[in-house]
């Protein structure tokens, strides 16, 4: 899936919370200086900007489909080789790096396994795969509340609860259906405090992924009845959302 935004807007939306969990999914994949890793699906650029504090611009490649977000890391992270192209098709030789990384990415790659096998392709012998993925299907993502609250106001509505990954387990599966060893799995997690009600819910207005596409695709008073739903359930500002994702590492 393609996000076809501005980089700012990603960035207000979840870039908050995925800064978050750089850290954490380079510490699970052992990343140490020398290495060349690749950023899968980097989006604005989030993992990628550890990974260039860690290593240095000339240690690290990134890709993603959309081209804002290709255009916005190119410009933020000057040396780093970024390419615009799916997971499933990386423009890279095979056991180009030591380890590759894909951050919120599984649960919207057209094909899972085969964008993680690619992953494993251009990772050489002995190196790694990470990936993380929010818990969407155990409710404890950014977007659940706001998912959930859709839900109660049209059952019909599909949230991201279904996707590749989001449930305790899956990630793994996904790894060792791509061939990859020793997969483990460990939860990561991020939190944001809000200063107000509008601090949370204009982020959803810019039509970022599948839950800014939903709200963004409302019509007027379906939007306001959710937004109101949504202050409702809400605590009194400031408050704070706490969201887990799960996270694998994989040997090649």
């Amino acid at each position: 899936m393609a996000f076809d935004v501005a980089a700012e807007a990603y960035d207000r939306f979840m870039g908050r919370f995925s800064v978050q969990l750089s850290g954490q999914l380079i510490e699970l994949a052992e990343i140490s200086q020398g290495q060349r890793v690749i950023d899968v699906g980097c989006g604005t650029g989030a993992l990628t900007g550890v990974l260039v504090e860690e290593l240095g611009a000339d240690h690290v490649a990134a890709v993603d489909p959309s081209e804002p977000f290709v255009v916005a890391v190119r410009e933020r992270y000057p040396g780093v080789e970024v390419e615009l192209a799916p997971a499933e098709e990386l423009p890279f030789p095979d056991e180009t790096f030591d380890a590759a990384l894909a951050q919120l990415v599984v649960h919207f790659m057209s094909d899972p396994v085969g964008g993680v096998r690619e992953m494993r392709r251009v990772t050489r012998p002995g190196g790694v795969a990470c990936a993380c993925v929010w818990d969407a299907g155990g409710g404890r993502a950014p977007i659940s509340t706001l998912f959930e609250t859709a839900h109660e106001l049209d059952p019909d509505v599909i949230g991201e609860d279904d996707r590749a990954g989001v449930r305790q387990g899956h990630l793994v599966e996904l790894f060792e259906e791509a061939g990859l060893e020793d997969v483990r799995e460990e939860e990561h997690v991020a939190e944001l405090t809000y200063a107000s009600f509008d601090d949370w819910w204009e982020p959803y207005v810019l039509g970022v992924g599948p839950a800014g596409a939903y709200v963004t695709g409302l019509d007027d008073a379906a939007r306001e009845a959710l937004r109101e739903r949504c202050r409702d359930r809400l605590p009194e500002p400031p408050f704070t959302v706490t969201a887990y994702a799960w996270a694998v590492r994989g040997t090649v």
